[in-house]
């Protein structure tokens, strides 16, 4: 399988004008199970709450 290293930023952050916080993490290439970007629920320590991160391009 295709392993890809993408970077998830925070969502929430960007709003209210605050520095984003990114994490890396990896997804499967070729997998139907994920076609568009990935989101997941991560920690921001600036916020200190856990918030959406999207994928980057």
């Amino acid at each position: 399988m295709a392993q890809e290293i993408i970077t998830l930023e925070c969502t929430e952050a960007k709003a209210e004008g605050k520095p984003a916080s990114r994490y890396m993490s990896k997804r499967n290439k070729k997998s139907p199970q994920t076609p568009n970007r990935l989101e997941k629920k991560k920690y921001n320590p600036f916020l200190k709450r856990h918030t959406l991160h999207r994928e980057t391009k």
